[in-house]
């Protein structure tokens, strides 16, 4: 499926009078609005092939109808965020999931609707069907090599995938760990993932990033290889330039400082990748910003303090949603995601940086957090339309889905027993 301009442009005409008076009296209030809108407006996230079906659990999985049973379905679906939005024009494949089998077309495909290829994802914490060795006690990190040697040519598999795609990346989450004391011994487990990732390291193109992701917990609950941000950044920092950590919002113990680790990382140049969600209890893969908006918004204030002061030259991150939705429309979920992603962004760009600091260095506690809270407190909605409408896109996203009536839209093409590759 595919939305045509001018079935935006009728959506919008509608609610154009009410958004330009709401611009005008905006613009009075914020002297950097014109900067702001232009952030948002060349702002994109990339969208995971496997977010486009329904998301599940242990317990179930319910189907929506219509769901992209294609990677080619896939790239449609993100095509329609990305019209609707202007702000989703990447996919982020996951291997084996989405394996392209016709790499060019599939990068024809994409090409005539506008979307590129972000970071490659790989997978060591499931075993497939065809694989000779079993992942249960661990891919990169496991005791036997035969069984690291498959996890590291799976691992450059997917760098030639990506290659053929034109990406420029390669994500690396491990599963790795253990469930009982005296089950893994933690040196020998470190050294064998660092000697693994320096053969898939040795097999990057010059021009890509690998991304070393981390976890405390799950689905090993004793320990994990790579537990933390400081293990990550070691094993990048061993491996070269080419390396640096990436952080996943939900991979952390509850109540961590997520905001610190992230200005700590920047301070190093170490920050290369970033996966949106949110969490109440652990890692539950929630919609971006249901829970913790004020955390999302005070990374974002790091995020745009350290791109804006930058001695380490930290790459611009790459931005991804890592997110599931097992009872919305995934389509639904993903524009609110990022609307949640680009709201905090936008607030945290209005944060009064000079005065904030002028606060900090005067110890004034009570000014450095009414600054924070006054530019958080401000509605951006106006802001993130600007931003849509400039581009073409659609003032309000959701409501122009539901009128253009998507879902069932899809459901016509695809069926209602049509359903997505991946968990």
């Amino acid at each position: 499926m595919q939305i045509k301009n001018t079935a935006i442009n009728d959506l919008n005409s509608g609610l154009l009078l009410d958004h330009e008076e709401n611009l005008k009296l905006l613009s009075k209030k914020h002297q950097n609005l014109e900067q702001i809108i232009d952030v948002i407006a060349n702002y994109n996230i990339a969208i995971p092939s496997w977010a486009l079906g329904a998301g599940g659990t242990r317990f179930g999985k319910f189907g929506f109808g219509g769901e992209p049973s294609t990677l080619e379905q896939k790239i449609e679906d993100i095509a329609v965020i990305n019209t609707l939005t202007k702000s989703a024009n990447a996919i982020s494949l996951h291997i084996p999931w989405d394996i392209p089998k016709d790499p060019e077309g599939i990068k024809a495909t994409a090409e005539k609707l506008g979307i590129q290829f972000d970071a490659m994802n790989s997978n060591t914490f499931q075993d497939q069907e065809d694989q000779e060795y079993s992942y249960k006690f661990g891919s990169l990190c496991h005791t036997d090599k035969s069984v690291r040697d498959q996890a590291v040519a799976h691992n450059k598999e997917v760098i030639d995938y990506g290659v053929a795609l034109g990406s420029k990346s390669l994500t690396v989450w491990l599963a790795d760990g253990s469930n009982f004391p005296g089950q893994l011994n933690f040196r020998r487990a470190f050294e064998n993932t660092l000697s693994s990732l320096k053969e898939i390291y040795a097999h990057l193109p010059s021009d890509w990033k690998l991304f070393i992701e981390y976890k405390p917990y799950e689905p090993n609950f004793y320990s994990m290889v790579i537990q933390d941000w400081g293990t990550s950044h070691m094993l990048a920092k061993d491996l070269g330039e080419q390396a640096y950590t990436l952080v996943d919002l939900g991979h952390h113990l509850p109540n961590t400082n997520i905001e610190h680790i992230v200005a700590t990382l920047m301070t190093r140049g170490m920050l290369g990748g970033f996966h949106f969600n949110d969490s109440k209890y652990g890692d539950d893969d929630l919609s971006v910003g249901v829970i913790k908006p004020y955390q999302l918004f005070l990374i974002f204030n790091e995020l745009v303090f350290g791109m804006q002061n930058n001695p380490a030259n930290n790459p611009i991150p790459a931005w991804m949603i890592d997110a599931s939705h097992n009872l919305k429309d995934p389509l639904e979920d993903l524009i609110q995601s990022i609307e949640a992603i680009e709201t905090a962004y936008a607030k945290a760009l209005l944060i009064d940086q000079k005065a904030l600091e002028s606060a900090q260095l005067k110890n004034d506690v009570a000014s450095a957090q009414r600054i924070l809270q006054d530019a958080f407190n401000t509605d951006v909605k106006t802001i993130l339309a600007e931003a849509r409408r400039r581009n073409g896109g659609a003032i309000d996203p959701i409501l122009a889905y539901r009128k253009l009536d998507v879902r069932n839209q899809l459901i016509k093409e695809r069926g209602m027993n049509s359903s997505a590759t991946g968990l």
